[in-house]
């Protein structure tokens, strides 16, 4: 029997993110979130996998408080830089002599489209399927049931360094988890996040974290493409640090008390006094210079997710703009500062309520927080992938066949 709760796990690396979902009459509800310091990851990857996996620990502890079968289905992201897309196609001809389609034919053609070349360490965790076609007419999105003599699918393969999905299986299993399913960063967040009208226009959504930013692209309601690059807030904080030649610990607090994505917005005679952050740091700061350390760093950020967004050809197609979440989407500017780098209308993104079966009020801060999307997105995924909405229990037998190209 289908587990009626549902875990998503968000492992980033600076802070470590538990959702509790329950299905209640085929409808997700969202039972806790629990938020615990992450340590031992450098830029989304495992660096020391004991010192992961007991804050992971700790995050599951508070989970099976709610329900202590919710740990045995947990749906985790996989955050690093070292994952790659590419596009497939695949093409069979329609087995039966009726020519009707059937699942074994969306099976078939299905793997097929995984057929792409691996190097030996890499391994595939997504398989998105971007289009079907019958006898040369695109654009379909399921075709059970039509007729047809050839069938063929266009589909964006996401793959992964295979050590490093492997060391998070690891972490989360030696903390008590079972995993139900891995997703990339930016596929959750689109999950939580992005409408059907916002990716049927086009829309890139970028996920700012602590130690790496990740993007996806959709167009015409098609996944267009992924990235994800080796920068973050964290670096914001690395570059106050030395600049202003102050601990670690209090740039990062200058950064969220008094930093600005745009330098001219900010005056250079407001002063911040460096003492009030830790007594041994002596002098002042005026906030627009604190600015102008930012500035550089968010548009070279901005830079990254532009040239992806040229090399994909999607520049001047996206008029749903750009939609900013995670952790560093919350810098006051970043909006301001977005539009101006990529030329597009710029939004916070929080998650849909609409998701999710009679949203608490106790979570609405939850909802409304960007740092939050990609791991109610994970509990949604997971939700999508349970076969819940088919039968409230059991997998169907194409759900089934589904998650094997899904999941590594």
């Amino acid at each position: 029997m289908a587990s009626r709760f549902i875990v998503g796990l968000d492992i980033g690396t600076a802070a470590i993110k538990v959702t509790v979902a329950e299905n209640r009459g085929g409808r997700p509800i969202l039972r806790a979130i629990f938020k615990e310091s992450a340590i031992g990851l450098r830029k989304g990857a495992i660096a020391d996998i004991a010192l992961v996996s007991g804050a992971i620990a700790r995050a599951l502890g508070e989970a099976k408080k709610i329900a202590k079968p919710a740990v045995k289905n947990v749906y985790v992201n996989i955050g690093t830089h070292q994952v790659k897309a590419q596009h497939s196609h695949g093409i069979v001809a329609v087995s039966r002599a009726d020519n009707e389609i059937y699942e074994d034919d969306i099976e078939r053609v299905t793997k097929a489209s995984q057929a792409v070349h691996l190097a030996p360490n890499r391994m595939v965790i997504h398989n998105v399927t971007r289009e079907f076609i019958v006898d040369g007419v695109p654009d379909i999105n399921d075709p059970l049931g039509l007729s047809g003599n050839r069938l063929e699918v266009m589909s964006l393969i996401v793959d992964a360094f295979a050590p490093h999905v492997k060391s998070v299986m690891r972490a989360v299993e030696l903390a008590g988890g079972r995993i139900g399913g891995m997703v990339f960063d930016p596929l959750s967040g689109s999950r939580s996040t992005l409408s059907k009208v916002q990716k049927e226009l086009g829309v890139v959504l970028i996920d700012i974290g602590f130690g790496t930013t990740a993007m996806s692209i959709y167009h015409e309601n098609k996944l267009s493409g992924v990235a994800i690059f080796p920068v973050g807030a964290g670096n914001i904080t690395n570059d106050l640090a030395v600049g202003l030649r102050i601990p670690v610990e209090v740039a990062e607090n200058l950064k969220l008390h008094y930093g600005y994505a745009v330098a001219r917005e900010m005056s250079s005679k407001e002063a911040v006094d460096l003492q009030k952050f830790s007594p041994e740091t002596k002098g002042s700061v005026s906030r627009r210079y604190i600015a102008e350390i930012i500035e550089p760093r968010l548009a070279e950020i901005f830079e990254f997710v532009n040239n992806e967004i040229k090399s994909l050809g999607k520049a001047g197609q996206l008029a749903g703009g750009a939609v900013l979440v995670g952790g560093g989407a919350k810098l006051p500017g970043m909006t301001e500062l977005a539009r101006q780098e990529l030329k597009l209308s710029t939004q916070i993104g929080s998650s849909m309520n609409d998701a999710w079966a009679s949203p608490s009020t106790a979570f609405s801060e939850v909802f409304e927080d960007p740092e939050y999307v990609n791991v109610l997105g994970l509990a949604l995924w997971g939700f999508d992938r349970g076969g819940w909405q088919a039968t409230g229990a059991g997998l169907t037998s194409r759900m089934k066949n589904i998650l094997r190209y899904f999941l590594p």
